[in-house]
Order: structure tokens, then sequence, then C-alpha cells
């Protein structure tokens, strides 16, 4: 059976589960199959993603996205293919020069997995077009756009429709690929573009966070160049400005990063489409001077409870793991709150490690991150009167303490 013939077969209702039966498809799976499983597979198979802004980032996140078998993409974008964008581009040649991004992908993806029902919208998303491209209830929306407005009306609209949405910040001007990260809108620093839409997003919308994005750490290594017709002349930008509200200046852009920038989001996308539990690495601006404080406090803390120190059973890293990936920099009980921001992950002053179960020893699996004074009431309870009191504080805490066991097969 030829890829003509299995696209015509899934036009025509075979889709999902019944498309990894076809042996063609289920070898060009084959090697997502054996990491997730076939039941996981067929997920991301039968997932429908929205991809929004084609160039650098979007580009390389559809390209994945479609290889690792998702089935249904629509893909939104209303630039054209340039010269200067193939440094970045996933998969343009230099014969797509000038025909539309979201055409371009849609002709060599059709080539790549024939059976993946392809959408291409030659358009700009803005309020009018919002349910034409947000409709039909998509599995995940791709935020690729790198305009202000549009990309701030687009977050709002997901959050509204309660869709999940993945957003990238600003990829250009940067070289470091070991400083991407992805966090909560509210954690995102270093990135012009990231506080410009937490603004506009809270002012316009009352949106505070609960949104991931992908962003670099890494401070701009170079500025926007300067528009000029000649050396001696500095012409107004937006005289040549096409699009209201687009940027016309050119930044920079070294292509690995955005390439980097796409691959992420897609594995983020494809790993939750599957139910692949992936713990991010949380935004914990934290030095060894921090982690040692916390060493220290939690060493006094013990004499002074339990009379000697030989309990404590942490070395320096295993409390930063407790610190930076099972706490996320702050107190246990802060968690789950709303408004814990960019300023929560600058210190240490207020907060300890204690155990969760007094009755076992100071371990990675029984150690929380509390407040001074969140530490003294603990202290003063049992672990049955929180599970009874605190169910939803209890369960938190065990689920957390839970991953720790498994990361350290205890």
């Amino acid at each position: 059976m030829n890829g003509r013939k299995r696209l015509k077969d899934l036009r025509d209702g075979l889709a999902g589960s019944d498309l990894l039966t076809d042996e063609v498809v289920s070898e060009q799976l084959t090697r997502n199959i054996q990491f997730f499983g076939m039941e996981s597979q067929k997920k991301v198979t039968e997932s429908f993603v929205v991809v929004i802004g084609l160039g650098g980032v979007g580009s390389h996140a559809a390209s994945m996205l479609l290889r690792s078998g998702v089935g249904r993409l629509l893909l939104v974008d209303f630039d054209q293919v340039s010269l200067s964008s193939l440094n970045r581009h996933a998969v343009a040649t230099r014969e797509d020069v000038g025909i539309p991004k979201a055409i371009c992908l849609q002709k060599h993806f059709s080539a790549i997995y024939p059976e993946c029902q392809i959408e291409a919208k030659v358009q700009l998303y803005d309020a009018s077009s919002e349910e034409e491209i947000l409709s039909g209830n998509p599995d995940f929306v791709l935020d690729c756009i790198d305009n202000i407005d549009t990309k701030v009306a687009l977050l709002a609209a997901c959050v509204r429709r309660g869709l999940r949405v993945l957003s990238a910040t600003g990829a250009g001007a940067r070289a470091d690929p070991t400083r991407i990260r992805i966090a909560d809108l509210q954690e995102s620093s270093n990135d012009p573009l990231s506080r410009a839409v937490r603004y506009r997003l809270r002012k316009d919308y009352g949106i505070d966070g609960g949104i991931p994005v992908v962003f670099s750490l890494e401070k701009p290594k170079v500025k926007l160049l300067p528009f000029k017709i000649s050396a001696a002349e500095e012409e107004n930008p937006l005289d040549y400005q096409i699009v209201p509200g687009f940027r016309v200046r050119i930044i920079p852009v070294l292509g690995t990063i955005p390439a980097i920038f796409g691959q992420v989001m897609a594995s983020y996308v494809v790993t939750r489409l599957a139910g692949f539990s992936v713990q991010t690495e949380p935004v914990v601006n934290l030095d060894l001077d921090h982690y040692r404080i916390l060493h220290q406090r939690l060493l006094e803390h013990e004499e002074l409870i339990y009379g000697s120190a030989g309990q404590v059973l942490v070395d320096i890293e295993e409390i930063m793991y407790v610190v930076k990936e099972l706490w996320h920099g702050r107190s246990a009980r802060d968690q789950s709150q709303k408004g814990i921001g960019r300023k929560m992950w600058r210190s240490v002053n207020e907060l300890m490690l204690v155990r969760w179960d007094k009755s076992k020893p100071a371990t990675v699996s029984n150690l929380i991150l509390l407040k001074f004074i969140e530490a003294e009431q603990h202290e003063s309870t049992t672990i049955d009167r929180i599970r009874e009191e605190e169910p939803e504080f209890y369960s938190l805490v065990t689920r957390v303490l839970r991953r720790a066991e498994m990361d350290f097969a205890l």
C-alpha cells in the first residue's frame, strides 16, 4: 500500500490507533512505540495540534510533532519563506522562497508522513480568526509568534477556551543552548518579550500565570539592527511596516537556537500527549552558599529537636535536589498558590528543611521545605492529623516525596 493510498484511507476514516496497524507507519514510528509503548503512541497518533507561527521555532516544532506521529496538524502563518530565513527553517529550500510558510511545510510534511492530516492556513491570527483557528478542540496549541499583540491575544483566547498551550519567547540574539528552560510565564526572566507579554496579560486579561513557556535565561547578546537605506541616513521603520504592530527592524538570529526552541516545544507536547511523565527543571536562582545555609539549618534544627544530627542522611548535593527539584525553591505550602513569581526564587532567608515524618530519618524522601513559622507548626502536629485535617496538602507532599523514592530507587 503506497503513501497516497494510506492517505486516502485516513481521510476516508482510517485514523489514530488503526494507523499503527499499517506496516509502514508502525515501522516509521517504531522508535516512538518502543519508547512510549503502543497505547501511549496511539494517544499521540490520535492527537490534533495547532501550530501558529512557522518561522525558525514553529517550523522545527511542527516538524518534530509530525515525525513523532501526531495525526492531525493545523499550520498557521501569514508570512512567506524568505532567503534569509533558510538559516533557521526546518525544511524550506531555495525553491520555496516566496511561497507561504504554511504551504511550504504542508508540501514537505506530506512527503515525510503522508498519513498525517495537514491543514495549512495562510492568514494572520487575530480576534476575527480565533474561532476558525482554535475551534475543533485541539489537544495542544503552540504559540510561536514573535509579535506581542498577536501573542497576547492568542494566549488569552487559549486560557478562556481551556486549551492547553505552550508559548515560545524570544530565541533571537542568543547563543547558549544550555540556558533554555521551560517554566511558567511568571518565572521567565532576561527576556524582553516575556516581560511585555506578562504585563499585557495581567493588565488586559487579568491572567497572572498558568501558561508554560520556553525561554532562555541568557541575556540577549546583540541588538536589533538599525534601519537604514544608506550609511548616513536612518529611515523610519514604520514607513515600511506591512502589518501594523509587527517588528520591522531585524534581530540577528543564530539558526541553532530557534531550532532548539522548537525541538524543546515538540518534546514537551509529545510527552504530554502520550501521558509520559517528565519533570521539567525548575528555575531556581540559588547558589551553593544558599544550599549550604539550608543544610546547616537542618543540622542545627535536628540537634535542637532530636538532640543529635546523626539522623541527617543527606549531603549538599542531595539538599540541592530536595530544594530545587522537589520543592522548586519555595515552601511546600506555597506549591499550588498563585502569585508566586520570580521574586520568590531569590532568597532562603525564611526557609528551612524539616522531616515530614518525625519517626523517620532526614532523607531525600522525608524532607520538606517550609518557612520558619510553618516548620514550628509542623513540629507540633502529626502526619495522621495532617492527613485528616489537610488531605490536599497531605496528598501533595506524599506525591512529591514519592518522586524522590523513584529517582533514588529507594
